[in-house]
């Protein structure tokens, strides 16, 4: 199930996803491995951002501005953010979620 975030982004603008990782106990985890992308609503990648790879934490911010925000790729976005984690139960344990989220297409913007 895909979280719909209800705060639209400015057209090329600034718009930042937070990503919380916890573990099968709800508590907080550093992954070992992350990654995200960002695709509009037909999973097209925009502007090269496929599989970037922040410093693991067990919070990152995505930040996406300008050209990431484009209305001409269509109004709405998606993150996806994958990654792993080790616990009691095992190593490289999935740890997947996406988000979508929709612009706000500006008048004087130019596409």
């Amino acid at each position: 199930m895909t979280t719909v975030l209800t705060t639209k982004a400015a057209e090329e603008g600034t718009y930042v996803v937070v990503a919380a990782f916890t573990d099968e106990d709800d508590a907080a985890v550093v992954p070992d491995t992350v990654t995200w992308t960002l695709t509009n609503a037909t999973g097209t990648v925009i502007n090269s951002r496929l599989h970037v790879a922040p410093t693991p934490a067990s919070t990152i911010s995505i930040v996406l501005s300008g050209d990431d925000l484009q209305a001409a790729d269509g109004l709405a976005r998606r993150v996806t953010v994958e990654a792993t984690y080790t616990s009691n139960y095992g190593s490289g344990l999935p740890l997947n979620a996406d988000c979508t989220f929709h612009l706000e297409d500006l008048v004087h913007i130019p596409d």
